[in-house]
């Protein structure tokens, strides 16, 4: 396997402005390719991908391409794949469609380690409906989400069961195929949030157990758009429709408004661009992200053990969790000093990083990290080098 970083950055002009990226929560830098690919789609671009025009066919062409991407993606059918404004979105209008179902007598299952992408969605609705909530707690001193209390979590009664397949927080990914057949043995959804997971691992919706799941395109370096995946393409029918489209039919059932079609235009260039993270990566553009993805992981683990190694013989500084499986994103606290403090002294010198001060995570406010002033988070990305987390540790230890 061929993985060369220095070609990589070269292929991301923004890597150019002399700052060192670690924020990929924020969403990771674009590729050329991909910018060009959206410049050029609005140009040649209108507002409908219905009638006779060529640029409505050429719209249609574009939203078909960009359900096969995601769908090849993720190992799912492109009829199931739902596009809109960002995941967050979809997730909500997938709340409300399932709303009906979430009502007295019935339950669900959250847990402390998801984004508040889902979270807050079905919070809502249970509180509204009267469904019952359960929490599946996270390990305070690993960060692991054990799996056997959802033995317990999930009852006859629960309907859904929302979990994320990796933390943009702590890195930690669960063993979500556990807990998808514990719900589905009582009849209920699994939808698992993978906007943390996808630009770091293999993401297959049958290996996961998953009835729906949710991507992030802006996570890897696409266009903001999210996309919503159905294992069962059919199962699109008998979710009642948010679409303003009376007629609506599958994937349209749950696309409220219209589509940017040159955002859209970027999301096959943003995979393909994954898929080529190796040189040597051949064969159908899964196979090529197979093999991407895996010469990624394989740099990446050296790389985030150079950077754990190197955080634990700081003094004051503590990274939050342990955990067995996870990906290369982490979160950390310097004693005695906020969070906002230490993002802004790294932002002083050109170190992009994200901090998490209270209310703006659950988890670390369940772990109590937000009374002791926040946590900084931060990710390696495919373009990461290791002069780069020498240097973050370098003016960590000048703090």
């Amino acid at each position: 396997m061929a993985y060369d970083v220095a070609r990589i950055r070269g292929l991301i002009p923004s890597l150019g402005d002399g700052w060192i990226h670690l924020d990929p929560r924020a969403g990771m830098q674009i590729p050329d390719v991909v910018s060009r690919t959206v410049s050029t789609a609005f140009r040649n671009s209108a507002a409908s991908s219905t009638g006779r025009h060529l640029s409505s066919r050429r719209n249609a062409a574009i939203l078909q391409e960009a359900r096969v991407a995601v769908a090849e993606l993720v190992g799912a059918d492109p009829d199931g794949v739902v596009l809109g404004p960002s995941h967050a979105v979809l997730l909500a209008w997938l709340a409300e469609a399932l709303s009906s179902r979430l009502g007295l007598g019935t339950g669900m299952v959250l847990s402390r380690l998801d984004d508040e992408a889902n979270i807050a969605p079905w919070l809502r609705v249970a509180s509204r409906y009267g469904a019952q909530v359960r929490w599946a707690e996270v390990e305070i001193e690993t960060c692991e989400l054990p799996t056997w209390q959802y033995e317990e979590l999930i009852t006859p009664t629960t309907r859904l069961v929302a979990l994320t397949a990796a933390s943009s927080i702590v890195g930690t990914a669960p063993d979500v195929r556990v807990v998808a057949d514990l719900v589905h043995e009582v009849g209920g959804l699994m939808v698992v949030d993978a906007a943390g997971a996808a630009p770091y691992a293999h993401v297959d919706i049958d290996d996961l157990g998953a009835d729906v799941i949710t991507v992030d395109i802006a996570s890897w370096g696409g266009p903001q758009i999210g996309a919503l995946v159905f294992s069962d393409p059919a199962h699109l029918e008998r979710v009642p429709a948010m679409s303003l489209n009376p007629h609506a039919r599958g994937a349209e059932r749950l696309e409220v408004g219209g589509h940017q079609f040159g955002l859209l235009a970027g999301i096959p260039a943003s995979i393909d661009f994954m898929a080529s993270l190796d040189d040597d990566a051949t064969g159908s553009r899964r196979e090529r992200l197979d093999i991407s993805i895996s010469s990624m992981q394989n740099y990446h683990d050296v790389l985030f053990d150079r950077l754990m190694r190197q955080l634990d013989s700081l003094t004051g500084v503590i990274v939050l969790g342990r955990a067995s499986s996870r990906v290369p994103t982490l979160s950390f606290t310097v004693d005695g000093v906020p969070a906002e403090k230490v993002a802004a002294h790294l932002a002083d010198r050109r170190i992009a990083t994200v901090a998490s001060t209270r209310g703006s995570s659950r988890l670390l406010d369940s772990l109590g990290v937000s009374d002791e002033g926040g946590a900084v988070s931060i990710g390696l990305a495919p373009y990461t080098t290791s002069f780069e987390v020498d240097q973050l540790v370098r003016e960590l230890r000048n703090l």
